[in-house]
């Protein structure tokens, strides 16, 4: 399985790639965003602002939306997660809109949330594996709102809020994963063993 590591032009993405490798995965960094329409797995990482890392993606955004509709395997990694809802709070313009649903501003707490908290998985694959009670790295400053039942984690920091989605083959987490010590590379791996069973 080869994952395709869309690289926005604004930061170091060295742990998300070192820890998918860990998991068993082929990766590799893409800069053109045209390569993504070839892909056969896609990670969208969570660096960079919501504007900034559509303005990158809106010259494939049609062909790369039916691509991810498609059924080929995708995550999304905060900020990467976010961008697979239809619009945010932080910039104007649309997302990739392949989950319905907005993005706002954390509204209670100090902002960003920085720092670990728990996950409170649902029954999903994601997770397997996860002992009860990890606890999992974020840096966020906006969560994401579904309006459709694609939530298989939450957390609480201020307010209760979607941390994990799935969608089919999309799946999307507010925390860093590739941060979070074993829970995170256990998560990683069920992941690349997912997007095999789904290619």
């Amino acid at each position: 399985m080869k994952i395709s590591i869309m690289d926005y032009g604004v930061g170091n993405l060295h742990s998300i790639s070192k820890g998918l490798e860990r998991a068993g995965a082929n990766v590799q960094m893409v800069e053109d965003p045209e390569e993504l329409l070839e892909a056969e797995c896609i990670v969208f990482p969570g660096v960079g602002a919501f504007g900034a890392a559509m303005e990158v993606l809106r010259p494939v955004l049609p062909g790369l939306r039916k691509k991810v509709k498609d059924g080929t395997p995708t995550l999304g990694i905060c900020l990467g997660m976010q961008i697979l809802f239809e619009k945010s709070e932080e910039s104007k313009g649309e997302g990739v809109a392949v989950i319905k649903g907005t993005v706002r501003k954390l509204r209670r707490g100090r902002i960003p949330q920085m720092g670990w908290n728990e996950v409170v998985p649902k029954s999903d694959r994601l997770f397997e594996g996860v002992p009860e009670g990890s606890q999992f790295y974020f840096a966020n400053s906006y969560i994401c709102l579904p309006a459709e039942n694609v939530t298989i984690a939450d957390t609480v920091y201020g307010v209760r809020f979607a941390s994990a989605v799935r969608k089919g083959a999309i799946l999307g987490v507010q925390f860093h994963p590739e941060k979070s010590g074993p829970p995170g590379l256990r998560l990683l791996g069920n992941f690349v063993r997912i997007a095999e069973e789904s290619s």
